[in-house]
């Protein structure tokens, strides 16, 4: 029996004719896009928020086309996926030297870069997931080799549990058999009142339940699988409705952790019987499956 639970609107005291134009704003967001990528090379400062800007020009794109049916959809996911992994690729090489990234079908010399503030363990963490969405085996292979060792020279100002997560995803997809190690750390790290630096509102209902996710996909229980999956939606709505400037932000169209998990669930057999736009079906199925050379 397939489960539905369909996306939230925006909220009643929005005019959404007078107040939110989507075609502008993606028109916007979409020559943004372009005009940092056509920087990412040469701007450091351009290139530390480009993840973020090709991330919610993806979103975006699936306000307007929830299924993710359209090309340009699945073409802003590959992108914000390969912006991501560029990041790492970039961060994980010596100093001084150059390396190749394919970012928007075009072959990139990037400057290496070693540790830098942007290249944490909480966009690894997305970049990870993108590529679980965009089903890159070259990339993931790659990001699970990324040591977290540079991930905490970044600096950034992170709960433990993060490191913990990480390396259960780095352990899982290189066959390691710590998985069960690193995982319960990072269950345990995201308790109760366990967040000292994240919103613990964020904890609760948006960085846990991709563990628990992930821990159901290990269990390979199709039912519990999936009722989980109810449960982290239903979370992430709840999250995304709090008030009325979350319930407008594109970061909320797309549930990307669940999405992500759910991927992996699938190309482990796992049925997904859960539908909602929080995760396009179009990306949920890989329905666009070499239709780009990413």
């Amino acid at each position: 029996m397939v489960t539905r639970i369909p996306r939230h609107g925006y909220p009643p005291s929005i005019d959404v004719e007078n107040d939110i134009d989507t075609a502008a704003g993606l028109e916007g967001l979409t020559e943004t896009v372009n005009w940092q990528l056509e920087e990412f090379d040469s701007s450091p400062d351009l290139r530390a928020r480009a993840l973020s800007t090709a991330l919610a020009l993806a979103n975006a794109r699936c306000e307007v086309d929830p299924d993710a049916s359209q090309f340009e959809t699945w073409e802003a996911w590959v992108t914000a996926m390969q912006v991501g992994s560029a990041w790492f690729a970039m961060a994980s090489r010596p100093e001084g030297s150059t390396v190749t990234c394919r970012i928007k079908e075009k072959d990139r010399q990037l400057p290496t870069t070693g540790p830098q503030p942007h290249v944490n363990a909480g966009s690894w963490v997305t970049a990870f997931y993108l590529a679980l969405v965009c089903r890159d085996v070259e990339r993931l292979n790659e990001l699970a080799r990324v040591p977290v060792s540079l991930l905490r020279e970044s600096g950034a100002t992170l709960d433990e549990y993060i490191y913990s997560w990480v390396e259960t995803l780095q352990s899982f997809w290189l066959g390691r058999d710590d998985v069960a190690t690193h995982l319960t750390a990072a269950v345990d790290g995201t308790g109760p009142n366990s967040a000292r630096y994240a919103d613990q509102n964020e904890m609760s209902l948006i960085l846990y339940p991709p563990i628990i996710l992930f821990y159901r996909v290990l269990r390979a229980d199709p039912a519990e699988f999936n009722e989980a999956l109810v449960d982290a939606l239903n979370w992430h709505k709840t999250y995304w409705t709090w008030d009325d400037d979350r319930q407008i932000s594109n970061r909320g169209f797309v549930a990307l952790g669940p999405l992500a998990i759910a991927c992996l669930a699938k190309e482990r057999g796992l049925p997904v019987e859960v539908e909602s736009e929080y995760l396009p079906k179009a990306l949920l199925d890989f329905a666009w499956r070499g239709e780009i050379d990413t």
